[in-house]
């Protein structure tokens, strides 16, 4: 397996306030159940589909519930030339540490 680049949840808080990309690879059910604001929905089951929509131009940081499933997404990103980075603790992480969560799709 090649070298998936991490962070912890506290490096994802301060990239979030630079305007890093987060793409959340959970399912849509589990999104709409709390997401970090701002992570854009794309299921790891649609990556490889989807990947055109992910900017190729910045770095992009990757979550889901625990990190695994994002450590694959990142994989698979960085072999398209895409500056991903996984997420450790993932979304699960996040709301254990009391930092903000939205519910609900994401805006249109």
């Amino acid at each position: 397996m090649p070298d998936v680049p991490e962070i912890d949840i506290d490096t994802l808080e301060q990239r979030m306030a630079d305007g890093v990309v987060v793409v959340d690879v959970r399912e849509d059910d589990e999104y709409l159940d709390g997401h970090v604001s701002g992570a854009v929905l794309i299921p790891l089951g649609t990556v490889p589909d989807r990947f055109d929509e992910i900017p190729t131009d910045q770095p992009v940081l990757v979550i889901c519930a625990r990190g695994g499933r994002s450590a694959k997404a990142v994989e698979f990103l960085r072999t398209k030339g895409i500056d991903a980075t996984n997420v450790a603790g993932g979304t699960l992480a996040w709301i254990a540490s009391d930092r903000p969560v939205v519910t609900g799709p994401q805006p249109s």
